[in-house]
């Protein structure tokens, strides 16, 4: 308990004046200590525990000292900052596939000994050299060789002696599987008769050359072959992210094809019909139905001197109609079939 005043009213010298009960301590400028204090009110605080904050406040402090260890505590943060950056940068990378590793490209070669013709558009996928190797004459040569067999029926420009050309090798080679490949031939066997689908993939497509021809059957009267080959116009599918990729130039003469996007039309009729030059114009429509004698179909080619698009209807006197009745039989071949008649040039 606090004593009395002493002789002058003043307080006794062991007497201790208590501060009022509720009173916060009071930080004056001239302190110390109060670069620490201001320096722990601001962005920092709010990460350093309150303890921590208030444990030098009774110890004296250098004011220098304390923006130092501000410095060091910033340049820190910012190491660590670009340091998750440079990480982050890095993963990112390796996601790409920045990190794989390449292959030689004799690797690929001797891969490609054991992929079926039906996988050749998956293994080209792969990687760049992976499609390299496909365009490789040594690739399609190989490739011909483990399908030949002795008893195959080919045409002249598809047997081993005329396979050393490098001209339209690939080409070639495709043509060969059909006669010789038993998965290729099934294809074909399967595929429906025209009557049954209407062929509109030729929509659109350039009549390159037109003949007719008598046939001898099993009838007693002949039958006349028209054939129309086109150009399909729409073009082949390119990759956009790599431009639309082009086979090597000393490789050039092996992927040439001028048949390349080519079908035949074959009709078949029981008597002679005059057809109108159509060469040169664009084929917009195909319809087959049943003929007038009600035993055979009725054919109808319409071609226009340019494309129809946008689903526009044509009018009944427009471009040039060509009606082929009675027809006996319609068939399509692609370039690659084996009764196309591909080009001489080949």
């Amino acid at each position: 308990m606090a004593r009395g005043p002493g002789p002058l009213g003043r307080p006794r010298p062991d007497t201790v004046a208590m501060p009022k009960r509720g009173k916060r301590l009071k930080f004056r400028a001239h302190d110390a200590c109060s670069g620490r204090v201001k320096s722990l009110c601001g962005l920092e605080a709010s990460q350093v525990p309150a303890e921590e904050a208030l444990s030098g406040a009774g110890e004296p402090c250098d004011i220098m000292d304390s923006s130092d260890e501000m410095d060091a505590r910033e340049e820190s943060v910012q190491e660590r900052t670009v340091s998750r950056k440079k990480k982050s940068k890095r993963h990112r990378e390796d996601l790409d596939g920045a990190g794989g590793e390449e292959y030689p490209m004799d690797i690929w070669l001797l891969l490609a000994s054991y992929i079926r013709p039906e996988d050749i558009v998956n293994f080209s996928l792969i990687c760049k050299n992976a499609w390299t190797v496909t365009c490789t004459a040594a690739f399609w040569t190989r490739l011909y060789r483990r399908h030949y067999t002795l008893d195959a029926s080919l045409p002249l420009r598809l047997r081993p002696e005329s396979m050393e050309k490098l001209r339209c090798l690939r080409a070639c080679v495709i043509r060969s599987l059909y006669h010789m490949y038993e998965p290729f031939a099934a294809r074909i066997s399967k595929n429906p008769a025209i009557p049954e689908s209407t062929p509109s993939t030729l929509k659109n497509s350039k009549c390159l050359l037109f003949w007719c021809r008598k046939i001898v059957g099993n009838r007693q009267e002949p039958m006349w072959e028209f054939n129309f080959k086109f150009k399909k116009q729409s073009p082949r599918l390119k990759s956009k992210c790599v431009g639309g990729l082009q086979p090597p130039i000393q490789y050039e003469d092996v992927h040439t094809n001028p048949d390349q996007d080519c079908c035949l039309l074959q009709v078949t009729t029981l008597n002679f019909i005059f057809i109108p030059i159509v060469m040169g114009m664009i084929f917009t429509l195909f319809t087959i139905n049943v003929s007038t004698d009600m035993r055979h179909h009725r054919v109808r080619l319409v071609f226009q001197d340019s494309p129809v698009h946008g689903g526009r209807k044509l009018r009944s006197e427009q471009g040039v109609q060509v009606i082929l009745d009675p027809v006996h039989s319609v068939r399509l071949f692609d370039w690659w079939h084996p009764q196309y008649p591909f080009s001489l040039r080949a």
